[in-house]
């Protein structure tokens, strides 16, 4: 990705090396423009730093708002909340449930 305009909304779902979607990937969205950043740390793998203690499955939401990012943290039952799909109904559970 090289332009903002390319990507509205980047979702990173979190594996062993988690300190590159919290750290760098965050860095480098930001600077790039990307409205919107969304971690899904379904396995509570990142620090405790940023999906808070007790450390349990988190969806980071985070805004581009006058050129630096704003999060959210989501889990368990709460209703995400984003700019770019204002109207999404779902769930923190209802992601980490889904199924392929």
């Amino acid at each position: 990705i090289s332009l903002a305009t390319s990507a509205k909304l980047i979702i990173e779902i979190v594996s062993s090396n988690w300190r590159d979607d919290y750290l760098k990937k965050f860095d480098d969205y930001e600077q790039l423009g990307i409205a919107e950043y969304w971690i899904i740390d379904y396995l509570a793998k990142g620090s405790s730093r940023y999906i808070g203690s007790p450390k349990e499955p988190t969806i980071s939401i985070y805004q581009l708002i006058d050129g630096e990012y704003q999060g959210n943290l989501f889990k368990q039952d709460q209703r995400l909340i984003s700019g770019v799909f204002p109207e999404l109904n779902l769930t923190a559970n209802q992601i980490f449930r889904a199924r392929a």
